[in-house]
């Protein structure tokens, strides 16, 4: 096995459906910019309240994911 780098970023997903899809958003979204996505944590979940409703979930999520090399 090669020795490998990872970097982490955070990002913040949301839906008006569950923090699930909230998460999904955000795994989604990163995966555009960054293809080599190895890990998601979830840091904190938390909800967006209008007139004593929920209009939307969001996650916090630390993406990890494999540094190319750069020879």
């Amino acid at each position: 096995m090669s020795d490998s780098v990872y970097q982490v970023i955070e990002l913040i997903g949301s839906s008006s459906d569950s923090w699930e899809v909230a998460a999904q958003n955000a795994v989604r979204e990163a995966a555009k910019s960054y293809p080599d996505l190895r890990v998601a944590e979830v840091v904190e979940m938390d909800v967006l309240i209008e007139n004593g409703e929920i209009i939307a979930y969001r996650t916090k999520l630390r993406l990890s994911y494999k540094q190319t090399s750069r020879g």
